[in-house]
């Protein structure tokens, strides 16, 4: 496994953990689709949220959640349609979040952004 892969492992990791803390359920990580890829999906009550992970070592290059392009948003939707279609979940309000994570382990700082984006791009 590659450092990077290792640090983005850590990564959703601690985002998945700071979710569960807040009261959702993980669905899925790392849920790979033709054209994109979900990070993570959890749920609480009747939500669903579809939640991209951002990390960079420091904050010296600015917030990682800075880095999510309109293409990447894209993708994120584009796999999320996958995601309900194959799951059949479409009783459920969605939402789009980004967790921005920023250093590693225990200094690290995390940052929930519910409704980063939505699916009407």
């Amino acid at each position: 496994m590659t450092e990077r892969r290792e640090r983005g492992d850590e990564a959703e990791d601690a985002a998945a953990e700071f979710l569960e803390a807040q009261g959702f359920r993980i669905t899925a990580r790392n849920f790979l689709a033709r054209g994109g890829e979900l990070d993570i999906v959890a749920e609480k009550e009747d939500l669903l949220c579809f939640v991209e992970v951002r990390m960079r070592s420091s904050a010296v290059w600015g917030d990682p959640s800075q880095t999510i392009t309109w293409a990447k948003q894209r993708k994120v939707v584009r796999a999320a349609m996958h995601f309900l279609a194959k799951a059949g979940r479409l009783d459920r309000q969605l939402r789009f979040d980004v967790i921005s994570v920023t250093g590693r382990g225990p200094g690290k700082r995390l940052e929930h952004i519910p409704n980063a984006f939505d699916a009407g791009m």
